[in-house]
């Protein structure tokens, strides 16, 4: 059903990388600051890869609270090596199989790209999983023009325009209560990663063969080159960059805040089914 990027890249995850503890924290915060995770006894994490965001999420929450990690793509070792890091209070569970019951929370994070029919998916989801007024957070990969051989190896059919995203969540039914861009400081990289590509002859675009196809796919050497599992760059590089993400997540709560929709590298909405 989809791809969770989460289980690309965990093969010989050392360290966090400092992009995900920043997501991380920017959707913890996000979601606490508009009160959603007092009042979601039941979240559903779609896609939810090794269940780092899940856990973040669960300590924030009331201990009565269950949260849900749900990928189709676990297999029988991804679970026996996550379900000794659930449980407790809130309790995290794995699973492969359509959990059952409705959820107040469901999270979509740099999902539905890995879907061809990403409309399908989510009005599945909203039909058969989620409560009357509950909410739903999704984010995406931005910008169509800066797909690249990392989005080739990552199995996205597309990036997203902000309108396009917004456009797909009317039409399944949502309605917006907060939107914005993430990752602001990482746009010129990846423009100046998509033009070196371009320089090269590279023409990396998504499509059912091109998911397949690409060059970097399937070696070792290319996972360690496209994914962000593994980060061990030192500990200076490493304050600097968590330090530079985190002025970004102030500047994209701000300007969420305000009504500004600021670029980024992502962008997300937060929303409620009405």
């Amino acid at each position: 059903m989809f791809d969770a990027m989460d289980l690309r890249e965990m093969r010989g995850l050392s360290t966090r990388h400092p992009w995900e503890l920043s997501r991380a924290r920017f959707f913890r915060t996000l979601l606490a600051d508009e009160g959603m995770l007092e009042r979601a006894p039941r979240v559903l994490d779609v896609g939810a890869g090794d269940g780092y965001v899940a856990r973040e999420l669960a300590a924030a929450m009331p201990s009565a609270s269950e949260v849900v990690c749900f990928d189709t793509h676990y297999s029988e070792e991804h679970l026996r090596k996550l379900e000794p890091e659930a449980g407790g209070t809130p309790r995290v569970r794995f699973t492969r199989d359509s959990p059952e019951g409705l959820f107040d929370l469901m999270l979509l994070l740099d999902v539905i790209e890995h879907v061809e029919d990403d409309r399908a998916l989510l009005a599945g989801l909203l039909r058969d999983r989620l409560r009357q007024g509950g909410a739903v957070l999704v984010s995406v990969p931005a910008w169509q023009a800066l797909y690249t051989r990392h989005d080739l190896f990552l199995g996205h059919y597309r990036r997203y325009h902000p309108a396009d995203l917004h456009q797909l969540l009317a039409h399944v039914g949502l309605q917006r209560v907060r939107d914005g861009g993430l990752f602001h400081g990482l746009l010129l990289p990846r423009a100046l990663e998509k033009v070196s590509e371009l320089a090269r002859g590279v023409r990396s675009s998504p499509g059912i063969e091109g998911l397949g196809s690409d060059e970097t796919n399937g070696s070792a050497e290319a996972e360690g080159e496209m994914g962000i599992g593994g980060w061990d760059h030192g500990p200076v590089l490493t304050a600097a960059v968590t330090a530079a993400l985190a002025a970004d997540n102030v500047l994209s709560n701000l300007a969420s805040g305000a009504g500004v929709r600021l670029p980024g590298l992502s962008t997300w909405a937060l929303c409620r089914k009405e």
